[in-house]
Protein backbone atom coordinates (compact mmCIF):
# COMPACT_ATOMS: atom_id res chain seq x y z
CA UNK A 1 0.00 0.00 0.00
CA UNK A 2 1.62 3.33 -0.88
CA UNK A 3 3.01 5.61 2.20
CA UNK A 4 0.24 7.34 4.10
CA UNK A 5 -3.03 5.52 2.77
CA UNK A 6 -5.58 3.92 4.76
CA UNK A 7 -6.93 0.82 4.79
CA UNK A 8 -10.64 0.53 3.41
CA UNK A 9 -14.04 -0.74 4.67
CA UNK A 10 -15.81 -1.63 1.39
CA UNK A 11 -13.15 -2.98 -1.10
CA UNK A 12 -15.12 -5.78 -2.87
CA UNK A 13 -14.11 -8.94 -4.80
CA UNK A 14 -14.64 -7.82 -8.06
CA UNK A 15 -12.42 -4.68 -7.32
CA UNK A 16 -9.45 -7.16 -6.57
CA UNK A 17 -10.34 -9.55 -9.37
CA UNK A 18 -10.20 -6.36 -11.67
CA UNK A 19 -6.75 -4.85 -10.01
CA UNK A 20 -5.23 -8.84 -10.29
CA UNK A 21 -6.86 -8.85 -14.01
CA UNK A 22 -7.75 -12.47 -12.83
CA UNK A 23 -11.46 -13.37 -12.53
CA UNK A 24 -14.15 -13.28 -9.52
CA UNK A 25 -13.64 -17.03 -9.05
CA UNK A 26 -10.27 -17.00 -8.80
CA UNK A 27 -10.07 -14.20 -5.87
CA UNK A 28 -12.81 -16.17 -4.20
CA UNK A 29 -10.72 -19.59 -3.88
CA UNK A 30 -7.81 -17.69 -2.97
CA UNK A 31 -9.96 -15.95 0.12
CA UNK A 32 -11.72 -19.51 0.95
CA UNK A 33 -8.55 -21.83 0.30
CA UNK A 34 -10.28 -24.12 -1.91
CA UNK A 35 -9.55 -25.50 -5.20
CA UNK A 36 -6.03 -24.97 -6.97
CA UNK A 37 -4.30 -21.34 -8.14
CA UNK A 38 -1.16 -20.93 -9.07
CA UNK A 39 1.18 -19.53 -6.87
CA UNK A 40 2.72 -16.74 -8.39
CA UNK A 41 -1.21 -15.96 -9.00
CA UNK A 42 -1.98 -16.47 -5.67
CA UNK A 43 0.95 -13.97 -4.52
CA UNK A 44 -0.55 -11.42 -7.01
CA UNK A 45 -4.45 -11.97 -5.35
CA UNK A 46 -2.61 -11.34 -2.15
CA UNK A 47 -0.56 -8.32 -3.04
CA UNK A 48 -3.24 -6.69 -4.93
CA UNK A 49 -5.59 -7.10 -1.27
CA UNK A 50 -2.80 -5.63 0.75
CA UNK A 51 -2.70 -2.54 -1.48
CA UNK A 52 -6.22 -1.79 -1.45
CA UNK A 53 -6.46 -2.72 2.45
CA UNK A 54 -8.99 -5.94 2.13
CA UNK A 55 -9.69 -7.95 4.96
CA UNK A 56 -11.59 -11.30 3.71
CA UNK A 57 -14.75 -11.62 6.70
CA UNK A 58 -14.44 -15.34 7.08
CA UNK A 59 -16.72 -15.42 9.99
CA UNK A 60 -19.27 -12.77 8.43
CA UNK A 61 -22.00 -15.54 8.77
CA UNK A 62 -21.52 -16.03 12.40
CA UNK A 63 -19.06 -14.48 13.97
CA UNK A 64 -18.38 -10.79 13.18
CA UNK A 65 -20.46 -8.37 14.25
CA UNK A 66 -20.92 -6.37 17.45
CA UNK A 67 -21.55 -9.22 19.62
CA UNK A 68 -18.76 -10.77 18.97
CA UNK A 69 -16.68 -12.68 22.09
CA UNK A 70 -13.72 -13.31 20.45
CA UNK A 71 -10.04 -10.99 21.54
CA UNK A 72 -6.95 -11.50 19.70
CA UNK A 73 -4.20 -12.25 21.85
CA UNK A 74 -0.65 -11.20 20.13
CA UNK A 75 2.00 -11.86 22.03
CA UNK A 76 6.00 -10.64 21.41
CA UNK A 77 7.77 -13.40 22.97
CA UNK A 78 5.97 -16.34 24.95
CA UNK A 79 9.06 -17.74 25.68
CA UNK A 80 9.90 -15.25 28.44
CA UNK A 81 8.24 -16.20 31.40
CA UNK A 82 6.74 -12.41 32.02
CA UNK A 83 4.42 -12.95 28.81
CA UNK A 84 3.18 -16.14 30.05
CA UNK A 85 2.06 -14.69 33.73
CA UNK A 86 0.39 -11.40 31.73
CA UNK A 87 -1.05 -13.87 29.20
CA UNK A 88 -2.94 -15.82 32.30
CA UNK A 89 -4.35 -12.23 33.59
CA UNK A 90 -5.71 -11.62 30.22
CA UNK A 91 -7.75 -15.07 30.26
CA UNK A 92 -9.01 -14.63 33.45
CA UNK A 93 -10.70 -11.28 32.84
CA UNK A 94 -12.02 -12.48 29.59
CA UNK A 95 -13.25 -15.90 30.86
CA UNK A 96 -15.21 -13.98 33.70
CA UNK A 97 -16.88 -11.64 30.59
CA UNK A 98 -17.58 -14.58 28.38
CA UNK A 99 -15.03 -13.77 26.06
CA UNK A 100 -12.56 -16.51 24.29
CA UNK A 101 -9.12 -15.30 23.52
CA UNK A 102 -6.99 -16.19 20.30
CA UNK A 103 -3.36 -16.15 21.12
CA UNK A 104 -0.40 -15.85 18.94
CA UNK A 105 3.02 -15.69 19.55
CA UNK A 106 5.32 -13.34 16.83
CA UNK A 107 8.61 -14.56 18.44
CA UNK A 108 9.78 -10.59 17.30
CA UNK A 109 8.69 -10.85 14.03
CA UNK A 110 7.11 -7.72 12.59
CA UNK A 111 5.91 -9.83 9.50
CA UNK A 112 4.73 -12.46 11.62
CA UNK A 113 2.67 -10.14 13.43
CA UNK A 114 1.05 -8.45 10.52
CA UNK A 115 -0.19 -11.90 9.80
CA UNK A 116 -1.74 -13.17 12.73
CA UNK A 117 -3.68 -9.61 13.06
CA UNK A 118 -4.89 -10.07 9.76
CA UNK A 119 -6.22 -13.83 10.76
CA UNK A 120 -7.25 -12.57 13.77
CA UNK A 121 -9.47 -9.90 11.95
CA UNK A 122 -10.61 -12.35 9.56
CA UNK A 123 -11.98 -14.46 12.13
CA UNK A 124 -14.06 -11.58 13.88
CA UNK A 125 -12.08 -10.31 16.42
CA UNK A 126 -14.04 -7.52 18.20
CA UNK A 127 -10.62 -6.48 19.26
CA UNK A 128 -6.75 -7.29 19.73
CA UNK A 129 -4.65 -6.54 22.52
CA UNK A 130 -0.82 -6.74 21.55
CA UNK A 131 2.18 -6.33 22.85
CA UNK A 132 4.25 -4.99 19.69
CA UNK A 133 7.55 -7.08 18.16
CA UNK A 134 10.63 -5.18 18.02
CA UNK A 135 10.61 -2.48 15.15
CA UNK A 136 7.11 -2.52 15.28
CA UNK A 137 6.41 1.07 13.32
CA UNK A 138 3.03 3.17 14.16
CA UNK A 139 2.16 2.91 10.43
CA UNK A 140 2.43 -1.01 9.79
CA UNK A 141 0.58 -1.14 13.05
CA UNK A 142 -2.45 1.44 11.77
CA UNK A 143 -2.68 -1.02 8.22
CA UNK A 144 -2.36 -4.06 10.54
CA UNK A 145 -4.80 -3.68 13.35
CA UNK A 146 -7.87 -1.97 10.50
CA UNK A 147 -10.01 0.67 11.42
CA UNK A 148 -12.84 -1.76 12.90
CA UNK A 149 -10.80 -3.63 15.19
CA UNK A 150 -10.85 -1.92 19.10
CA UNK A 151 -6.59 -1.99 19.88
CA UNK A 152 -4.63 -2.23 22.81
CA UNK A 153 -0.96 -1.53 22.86
CA UNK A 154 0.29 -3.28 25.72
CA UNK A 155 3.82 -3.90 27.55
CA UNK A 156 5.77 -1.75 25.26
CA UNK A 157 4.26 1.56 24.56
CA UNK A 158 4.18 2.52 20.46
CA UNK A 159 4.95 6.84 19.91
CA UNK A 160 2.47 8.20 17.61
CA UNK A 161 -0.57 5.25 18.07
CA UNK A 162 -3.39 5.88 18.34
CA UNK A 163 -4.81 3.17 20.65
CA UNK A 164 -5.44 2.87 24.42
CA UNK A 165 -1.81 1.61 26.33
CA UNK A 166 -0.85 -0.47 29.37
CA UNK A 167 2.61 -0.07 30.70
CA UNK A 168 4.64 -0.78 33.56
CA UNK A 169 6.76 2.52 35.08
CA UNK A 170 9.98 1.78 33.30
CA UNK A 171 11.76 4.93 34.26
CA UNK A 172 10.87 5.11 37.56
CA UNK A 173 11.34 0.88 38.31
CA UNK A 174 15.11 1.18 36.19
CA UNK A 175 15.47 4.33 38.63
CA UNK A 176 15.04 2.50 42.00
CA UNK A 177 16.72 -0.43 41.30
CA UNK A 178 19.65 1.69 40.50
CA UNK A 179 19.68 3.79 43.65
CA UNK A 180 19.76 0.78 45.45
CA UNK A 181 23.00 -0.88 44.67
CA UNK A 182 24.14 2.96 44.68
CA UNK A 183 23.40 2.49 48.20
CA UNK A 184 25.14 -0.45 48.36
CA UNK A 185 28.25 1.51 47.83
CA UNK A 186 29.05 0.09 43.87
CA UNK A 187 29.64 2.52 41.48
CA UNK A 188 31.13 0.63 38.64
CA UNK A 189 27.66 -0.54 36.95
CA UNK A 190 26.34 -1.97 33.94
CA UNK A 191 23.51 -1.78 32.24
CA UNK A 192 23.12 -5.27 30.48
CA UNK A 193 20.21 -6.18 27.67
CA UNK A 194 17.86 -5.23 25.42
CA UNK A 195 18.42 -3.05 21.63
CA UNK A 196 19.11 0.73 21.69
CA UNK A 197 15.54 0.43 19.04
CA UNK A 198 13.58 -1.04 21.64
CA UNK A 199 11.41 1.89 23.52
CA UNK A 200 11.32 -0.28 26.92
CA UNK A 201 14.87 -0.26 26.68
CA UNK A 202 15.02 3.51 26.14
CA UNK A 203 13.07 4.00 28.94
CA UNK A 204 14.65 1.72 31.84
CA UNK A 205 18.10 3.03 30.66
CA UNK A 206 16.95 6.29 31.05
CA UNK A 207 15.97 5.47 34.87
CA UNK A 208 19.42 3.82 35.14
CA UNK A 209 21.03 6.92 33.96
CA UNK A 210 19.43 9.59 35.96
CA UNK A 211 19.92 7.43 39.11
CA UNK A 212 23.51 7.30 38.21
CA UNK A 213 23.77 11.26 37.58
CA UNK A 214 21.47 12.28 40.39
CA UNK A 215 24.26 10.00 42.69
CA UNK A 216 27.23 12.00 40.44
CA UNK A 217 28.44 8.79 39.45
CA UNK A 218 30.34 8.29 35.79
CA UNK A 219 28.34 6.22 33.43
CA UNK A 220 31.14 4.32 31.48
CA UNK A 221 29.86 3.87 27.71
CA UNK A 222 31.42 0.54 27.47
CA UNK A 223 29.49 -0.67 30.34
CA UNK A 224 26.37 -0.21 28.32
CA UNK A 225 25.79 -3.78 26.74
CA UNK A 226 23.18 -4.30 23.93
CA UNK A 227 21.49 -7.89 23.26
CA UNK A 228 18.44 -9.45 23.09
CA UNK A 229 15.87 -9.88 25.30
CA UNK A 230 16.80 -13.82 25.79
CA UNK A 231 18.78 -15.80 28.25
CA UNK A 232 21.30 -16.40 25.32
CA UNK A 233 21.34 -12.93 24.77
CA UNK A 234 22.13 -12.18 28.69
CA UNK A 235 24.62 -15.36 28.90
CA UNK A 236 26.60 -12.93 25.94
CA UNK A 237 26.88 -9.87 26.69
CA UNK A 238 27.51 -10.85 30.40
CA UNK A 239 30.43 -12.74 29.41
CA UNK A 240 31.46 -10.15 27.73
CA UNK A 241 31.55 -7.70 30.61
CA UNK A 242 33.74 -9.64 32.74
CA UNK A 243 36.02 -10.13 29.95
CA UNK A 244 37.04 -6.61 30.51
CA UNK A 245 40.19 -5.43 32.04
CA UNK A 246 38.02 -3.73 35.14
CA UNK A 247 34.75 -5.43 35.14
CA UNK A 248 31.73 -4.12 36.82
CA UNK A 249 30.79 -4.82 40.27
CA UNK A 250 27.37 -4.40 39.59
CA UNK A 251 24.75 -4.98 36.65
CA UNK A 252 21.47 -3.78 35.81
CA UNK A 253 19.72 -6.21 33.96
CA UNK A 254 17.12 -4.92 31.16
CA UNK A 255 14.52 -8.00 32.45
CA UNK A 256 14.51 -11.15 34.44
CA UNK A 257 15.43 -13.56 31.63
CA UNK A 258 18.65 -11.40 30.60
CA UNK A 259 18.91 -11.66 34.35
CA UNK A 260 19.49 -15.06 34.63
CA UNK A 261 21.40 -15.79 31.54
CA UNK A 262 23.83 -13.12 33.21
CA UNK A 263 23.64 -15.04 36.39
CA UNK A 264 24.28 -18.57 34.43
CA UNK A 265 27.83 -16.41 33.06
CA UNK A 266 28.70 -15.08 35.98
CA UNK A 267 29.00 -18.56 37.53
CA UNK A 268 30.55 -19.82 34.67
CA UNK A 269 33.62 -17.83 35.62
CA UNK A 270 34.17 -18.62 39.38
CA UNK A 271 31.76 -15.59 40.58
CA UNK A 272 29.78 -16.10 43.47
CA UNK A 273 26.43 -14.03 42.57
CA UNK A 274 25.69 -11.76 45.61
CA UNK A 275 29.12 -11.63 46.77
CA UNK A 276 31.56 -11.83 44.33
CA UNK A 277 29.08 -9.77 41.71
CA UNK A 278 25.47 -7.62 42.19
CA UNK A 279 22.67 -9.00 39.31
CA UNK A 280 19.64 -7.49 39.45
CA UNK A 281 16.31 -7.65 36.71
CA UNK A 282 13.19 -6.21 36.27
CA UNK A 283 9.67 -8.03 35.83
CA UNK A 284 9.77 -10.49 38.93
CA UNK A 285 8.69 -13.35 37.16
CA UNK A 286 8.13 -16.28 39.20
CA UNK A 287 11.46 -18.04 37.47
CA UNK A 288 12.92 -14.89 39.76
CA UNK A 289 11.96 -15.94 42.69
CA UNK A 290 13.15 -19.50 42.81
CA UNK A 291 16.68 -19.25 41.06
CA UNK A 292 19.26 -19.85 43.50
CA UNK A 293 20.29 -17.27 44.77
CA UNK A 294 16.92 -15.62 44.08
CA UNK A 295 17.18 -12.61 42.27
CA UNK A 296 16.80 -9.08 43.06
CA UNK A 297 14.32 -7.36 40.84
CA UNK A 298 11.33 -4.82 39.65
CA UNK A 299 8.00 -6.53 40.34
CA UNK A 300 5.25 -4.91 37.93
CA UNK A 301 2.77 -7.17 38.36
CA UNK A 302 2.70 -9.17 35.14
CA UNK A 303 -0.98 -10.92 35.83
CA UNK A 304 -2.68 -7.51 36.99
CA UNK A 305 -0.94 -5.64 33.79
CA UNK A 306 -2.78 -8.47 31.69
CA UNK A 307 -6.56 -7.90 33.84
CA UNK A 308 -5.96 -4.65 33.27
CA UNK A 309 -5.40 -5.00 29.48
CA UNK A 310 -8.27 -6.86 29.05
CA UNK A 311 -10.52 -5.18 31.26
CA UNK A 312 -9.61 -1.72 29.06
CA UNK A 313 -9.69 -3.89 25.76
CA UNK A 314 -13.26 -5.03 26.72
CA UNK A 315 -14.58 -1.19 27.51
CA UNK A 316 -13.67 -0.30 24.59
CA UNK A 317 -15.59 -3.22 22.19
CA UNK A 318 -18.65 -2.49 24.40
CA UNK A 319 -18.57 1.29 23.94
CA UNK A 320 -16.71 2.54 20.48
CA UNK A 321 -16.99 5.75 21.80
CA UNK A 322 -15.65 5.49 25.36
CA UNK A 323 -11.91 7.20 24.67
CA UNK A 324 -8.37 5.94 24.91
CA UNK A 325 -6.76 5.52 28.06
CA UNK A 326 -3.39 4.91 29.25
CA UNK A 327 -2.50 2.88 32.37
CA UNK A 328 1.02 2.78 33.78
CA UNK A 329 1.66 0.07 36.54
CA UNK A 330 3.24 0.02 39.29
CA UNK A 331 7.59 -0.58 39.76
CA UNK A 332 8.07 -2.09 43.14
CA UNK A 333 11.75 -3.00 44.50
CA UNK A 334 11.74 -7.09 45.36
CA UNK A 335 15.46 -7.03 47.53
CA UNK A 336 16.70 -10.48 47.42
CA UNK A 337 20.14 -12.43 47.65
CA UNK A 338 21.30 -11.51 44.09
CA UNK A 339 22.35 -8.16 45.07
CA UNK A 340 24.11 -8.41 47.72
CA UNK A 341 22.18 -6.78 50.23
CA UNK A 342 22.49 -9.29 52.96
CA UNK A 343 25.90 -9.73 52.41
CA UNK A 344 26.40 -6.51 52.84
CA UNK A 345 24.31 -5.86 55.91
CA UNK A 346 26.15 -9.15 57.82
CA UNK A 347 29.34 -7.22 56.56
CA UNK A 348 27.95 -3.79 58.29
CA UNK A 349 27.29 -5.49 61.44
CA UNK A 350 30.39 -7.04 61.76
Amino acid sequence: MPQGAQPRDKVTIIEIADAAGVSKSTVSLVLTGRGSVKPETRERILQVMDELGYVYNRGAANLRNTQSKIVGLVLNDLSNPFFAEFAIGVETVLQMAGYVAFMANTSESVVRQSQVMRMMREHGAGGIILCPALDTTAEELALASGPETALLVAIRRLPGVAASSVVPDNVAGSARITRHLLNLGHRRIAYLGGMSSMVVRQDRHQGFSEAMTKAGVAIDPGLNLECMPTRDGGFSAMSSALALPNRPTAVVCYNDVVAIGAMLAAARRGLVVGRDIAIVGFDDTSEARHVSPALTTIAVDAVGLGERAAAMLLERITNRAAPETSHVGPAELMIRESCGAYQHALTAAG
